[in-house]
């Protein structure tokens, strides 16, 4: 597999608009209905869905990546992060891993603006 910083051309991407059009179309539906669900919902079930929703994606990043996590191991970090949780108890070497790709999903949308670090400045 070629990363994408190794493609030529980096970081200047193109992409067909014609044949991301119907999954856009699908994401875009996807979105409406769990905002519509979550309004049915109970403040519990909201969160929990909330939590199982955070999950999906460091789950398959790892994934990608040859990397199999547990489900519940990065729920109950995530729920940890959001302060959702009530155990305060160690996490154990083998779930780190997993502690900090939760801890990452969890920050990534309140930094993503930031500048990274070694990146020149604007």
């Amino acid at each position: 597999m070629t990363w994408n910083w190794q493609k030529p051309g980096w970081p200047n991407f193109t992409w067909d608009k014609a044949r991301l059009a119907l999954a856009e179309q699908q994401f875009l539906v996807g979105g409406g209905l769990l905002l519509g669900t979550g309004k049915h919902l109970g403040e519990d079930e909201c969160t929990q869905l909330t939590v199982e929703v955070m999950s999906t994606e460091p789950l398959t990043t790892s994934e990608i990546e040859g990397e199999i996590l547990d489900r519940a191991s990065v729920q109950s970090s995530i729920q940890r992060q959001l302060g959702l949780a009530a155990d305060n108890r160690r996490v154990a070497p083998r779930e780190q891993r997993t502690a900090r790709v939760s801890a990452m999903r969890i920050s990534a949308p309140r930094t993503s603006s930031e500048q990274l670090e070694g990146s020149a400045s604007s």
